[in-house]
């Protein structure tokens, strides 16, 4: 048995001259390796057991890190960060002070963009091939996209622009049938012709049959199989950009890969490889199941995913699934909408019961947007289910098609707040602050499971655009009603009478704020709403209290906190405030609970600042 190889990998530069039998050997190594650390730590599986094949050729073929790969979206990352010398800090994925689960340039050389965002891929490495050229280098840039990332129009205005560019670019396109939801379109209908058209599928199985009795003819058939399909169909989508479209060839198959992208290495102008990979590839439960092994929590290996014996609390997620459906049921003008995220936002369930109302747009948020705009000013009930850090992707369409407008479009704001593991990328920390500035925009924070379904009522029933944001996982446990009862418009209530000092919580951290108002003797309000502000509420508590804190899991600045301020202000009050939030900086990865614990966002912290404030500090400024 041969020795293993990947412990005497420290960066890439060996691999440039292994031969076939070991770069196959590597391959079996690095996907044992992402199996084992994953099923420790929980992360992404399934699409990077499927790109292990395809990381060892690249950084067999190219010089990296003089070359540049550029990943997108960045989940399909783990095989380059186990190359690339990360590999004995994999343990530590996604953990407070780990790696990232994502490329950050900070923490490689060889991660040579961020990404977590999908199809910006083609973009950047365009950037970087155009800048090797003006600079007089001599390196090659190589964008690897998924055939989900692809279908949003960001990738086809680079794809427009690139095709025109005389510059040492690749770009990859990795088609794996599969995004984190199934891909819909009609890009990806294309793909799928061009992998199963009957002519190009019977052509190859007769000249297999034919050839395989001469053995030298049969071997260069087979080594010029993945130029087969541009024979059958040589004006592909991709040739019409400009580019040098070679493929599709098996993503697996290193006698495929690696001559493949040595030639297209020697060839001018932008280039474009189709890769065909499977997502689990090697891990059979994953191959079974890839939306499941997308993104597992702690595993065995050898059982795979286990159901828990006893009912998890239910999620903010299924609260809106749930809900969803029974408004649904209640009113034939509602539709779903989701940009390709129908499992993380909960619409799995709706899809089956109502299919002709339920749309999934793909990676198109800007569209998802516009869309909803459109169904809206036929009458519709648009609810666009969506993270909250995707629907910075679509501000202008959120501001120009629907609030200027002033259509009503329910935004369900999942993964508002810190999201945890995924980190900064993924972070809903800015969804208050940017919604709060747009005319005719409300926004409803609500504290608990059941507050999520009522204020999705809430909205619903309004005439104008309103979002709702709810965090990632679980809450309290407070179980929602079965009926659709909204709670009042703007209203907030007092959860907790105390003296001088009152406690303003946006959403969420309502609990932790109860608790530290026991020991602080405080009032608590659950506002509810960060617009419109329940004003009347806000003058009420600040005419019988000394000072007040404004807590919410969201950027301070610009926030729920500065609305309070400004309504304090414009009503000519004067009253200590202080406001608690996310600081003004990215909050990395790690468990959510520490992550808010380190910024003072758990109940100990929130009484420590409001003892430090006023009880041992001055109490006579605003801030």
């Amino acid at each position: 048995m041969a020795a293993p190889l990947l412990p005497t990998l420290h960066d890439p530069s060996p691999i440039r001259k292994y031969d076939r039998a070991q770069l196959r050997q590597l391959s079996d190594e690095v996907r044992a390796c992402v199996l084992d650390n994953v099923s420790r730590t929980g992360g992404h599986l399934s699409s990077n057991l499927g790109t292990v094949e395809l990381t060892v050729a690249l950084h067999h073929v190219f010089n990296t890190p003089h070359d540049r790969l550029v990943w997108d979206v960045g989940h399909q990352t783990y095989p380059h960060k186990i190359l690339t010398g990360r590999r004995e800090r994999m343990p530590t994925l996604r953990q407070i002070g780990g790696i990232s689960g994502f490329p950050q340039r900070t923490e490689s050389e060889y991660d040579t963009f961020g990404t977590a965002h999908s199809s910006t891929s083609i973009s950047a490495a365009l950037g970087m091939a155009m800048a090797a050229k003006q600079k007089g280098e001599d390196r090659y840039t190589v964008a690897i996209i998924g055939d989900g990332a692809l279908t949003a129009g960001m990738a086809f205005e680079a794809l427009n622009n690139a095709g025109v560019c005389d510059c040492k670019l690749l770009v990859i396109l990795n088609d794996n049938d599969m995004s984190i939801s199934p891909p819909v379109g009609a890009l990806n209908r294309y793909l799928a012709q061009l992998m199963s058209g009957n002519f190009y599928a019977a052509a190859k199985n007769v000249g297999k049959s034919v050839l395989r009795n001469a053995p030298p003819l049969f071997e260069l058939a087979k080594r010029l199989e993945q130029h087969a399909k541009g024979m059958v169909v040589p004006a592909t989508l991709f040739e019409q950009f400009g580019f040098n479209y070679v493929g599709p060839i098996d993503g697996h198959d290193l006698d495929s890969l690696v001559p493949t992208l040595e030639n297209l290495k020697h060839l001018d102008g932008p280039q474009f490889l189709h890769v065909v990979t499977k997502k689990g590839q090697g891990y059979k439960l994953a191959e079974a199941d890839p939306v499941a092994y997308h993104g597992p929590g702690k595993f065995d290996p050898q059982v795979g995913l286990v159901k828990p014996a006893s009912a998890p609390k239910q999620t903010f997620t299924q609260v809106f699934g749930q809900w969803l459906c029974d408004t649904a049921a209640a009113d034939g003008r509602l539709v779903g909408i989701t940009p390709a995220m129908r499992e993380g936002s909960g619409l799995v369930e709706f899809e089956k019961r109502f299919p002709d109302r339920y749309y999934d747009v793909g990676i198109a948020e800007q569209h998802a947007v516009t869309f909803a705009a459109g169904l809206a000013c036929e009458g519709l009930k648009p609810v666009v289910a969506i993270y909250s850090t995707f629907l910075q992707r679509a501000y202008d369409q959120l501001i120009h098609d629907v609030a200027i407008q002033n259509l009503p479009v329910v935004f369900a704001l999942d993964r508002a707040g810190l999201v945890g593991a995924d980190g900064a990328t993924h972070a809903g920390a800015y969804d208050i602050p940017f919604l709060r500035c747009i005319p005719n925009m409300s926004i409803a924070c609500p504290a608990d499971e059941r507050e999520t379904r009522q204020l999705l009522t809430s909205a619903y029933e309004q005439n104008h655009p309103v979002a709702v944001r709810y965090p990632r996982g679980s809450g309290a446990g407070v179980a929602p009603h079965l009926t659709l009862d909204a709670l009042p418009f703007g209203k907030g209530e007092i959860r907790r009478e105390g003296q001088r000092i009152a406690i303003l919580a946006f959403g969420t951290l309502l609990y932790p704020a109860l608790t530290a108002a026991e020991s602080l003797d405080a009032t608590v309000v659950n506002m509810r709403w960060a617009k419109p502000l329940d004003v009347e509420l806000l003058l009420k508590v600040a005419g019988t209290h000394d000072a007040i804190v404004t807590l919410e899991e969201g950027a301070l600045m610009g926030g729920a906190g500065s609305a309070v301020l400004e309504a304090l202000q414009a009503a000519g009050v004067q009253k200590p405030v202080l406001q608690l939030g996310l600081p003004d900086r990215f909050i990395e990865h790690g468990d959510p609970a520490k992550l808010l614990s380190s910024i003072g966002l758990d109940a100990i912290g929130i009484e420590a600042s409001i003892r430090e404030r006023f009880v041992r500090g001055s109490s006579n400024s605003a801030g």
